[in-house]
């Protein structure tokens, strides 16, 4: 395709560089990339894919603006709280730069959809924050033979890696399987530095404009560590397995599944819930209960509920034996949503514990439910 007037004055920074030049902003208006997540690494990797002009951008994600997603998520702002996201993301993409498609899919991504969506597209762009979406996009990219930008990212932590090329190792390459679901908290729960996706990235769609454009060395093979509090990277080598169950010539994984939804849901089983209404009216009727909170102090210094005993899970293995007391009460557990705690059920249930439920969706669903005026977090 031959580039307007109006693109050459666009990308004229572009066109003057000898390694991309006509012939590399040629291929990114050409080029179709899918984020997947449009939220802490997905917002910024599209501005500057958009900017950059990569012809169509595909944006997944079924969530609505949060007023916490606001501290990172640079495509929207306050007046977007409670907006689907694709649509706000997609309106600010469109007017940054009028050369660029963008196609929305408001939804979760799936076993069921996920191929049929990323084969409309050359690339993918893994902006997700959760394990299961994470071995799903990994999975599907090597299924459908796109690369996968993978990023992530985790309190003041980040990491970055090109994944699924065809002599490249993938996802599973380095963890062959996901951890137990309540097992990593999120960034809800842990906490993120505001601009440390904006680092990640912003590597990621550099990574993705080389790959497009053939320009560089790829990042296949190299993973890269960045630590925003000592502001250094660190590189480890990453081999294609030859007992990867998924990127091998025979693999053991043949089709996409969600097995670590399974196994959440096989947790759930055993542990017995109680829905914040619930728990309120036990309390209110002055049930002999005892509300456990594991989550950490400077969580429970800025939110909390009246009356529960702050234990944190990191310290539960040393601590636990501060509820022996109430051992014949009821002991209900929770945390932000409902992750933390069911670890901790499942750690005092291993030690004797038997009276025990978890507080469906934490205190989240406390403040949404009862008690509007505990801060939201």
């Amino acid at each position: 395709m031959a580039l307007t007037p109006d693109q050459f004055r666009r990308y004229r920074r572009h066109l003057i560089l000898p390694e991309l030049g006509d012939a590399g902003q040629e291929k990114l208006l050409a080029a179709k990339v899918l984020i997947v997540g449009a939220g802490g690494l997905g917002c910024p990797a599209a501005l500057y894919l958009a900017a950059a002009g990569v012809g169509t951008l595909g944006l997944v994600d079924f969530d609505v603006v949060d007023e916490s997603n606001l501290q990172r998520q640079i495509l929207f702002t306050t007046a977007d709280v409670g907006a689907p996201k694709v649509d706000i993301a997609a309106a600010r993409l469109r007017d940054a730069n009028p050369d660029v498609r963008v196609h929305t899919h408001n939804l979760r991504l799936a076993a069921d959809n996920a191929l049929e969506i990323l084969d409309q597209y050359d690339l993918v762009l893994d902006g997700t924050d959760n394990f299961p979406t994470r071995y799903l996009v990994n999975d599907a990219c090597v299924m459908t033979g796109k690369p996968n930008v993978y990023g992530s990212i985790y309190r003041f932590e980040g990491q970055l890696s090109l994944f699924a090329t065809p002599a490249g190792p993938c996802y599973r390459c380095l963890f062959p399987e996901p951890p137990p679901p309540e097992a990593i908290p999120n960034c809800a729960e842990a906490g993120v530095l505001g601009v440390l996706p904006g680092t990640i990235a912003t590597a990621q769609a550099t990574e993705a404009i080389k790959y497009i454009t053939g320009i560089g060395e790829s990042l296949a093979g190299r993973l890269l560590l960045y630590d925003a509090l000592a502001m250094t990277w660190r590189q480890l080598t990453v081999a294609r397995q030859a007992d990867c169950p998924v990127c091998t010539a025979n693999p053991t994984i043949t089709e996409l599944r969600e097995t670590e939804a399974a196994c959440r849901n096989e947790t759930a089983a055993m542990i017995e819930e109680i829905s914040v209404t619930e728990l309120h009216d036990q309390m209110a009727a002055g049930a002999d209960l005892v509300l456990v909170d594991v989550r950490e102090q400077n969580e429970y210094d800025y939110a909390h509920i009246d009356g529960a005993i702050l234990l944190p899970l990191s310290e539960l293995m040393e601590r636990y034996a501060e509820l022996e007391p109430h051992r014949d009460k009821l002991i209900v557990a929770h945390c932000h949503h409902g992750m933390r705690s069911a670890q901790a059920i499942g750690f005092l249930q291993s030690n004797g514990f038997t009276k025990l439920k978890n507080l469906a969706g934490g205190i989240d669903a406390w403040c949404n439910g009862v008690d509007p005026t505990v801060p939201k977090y």
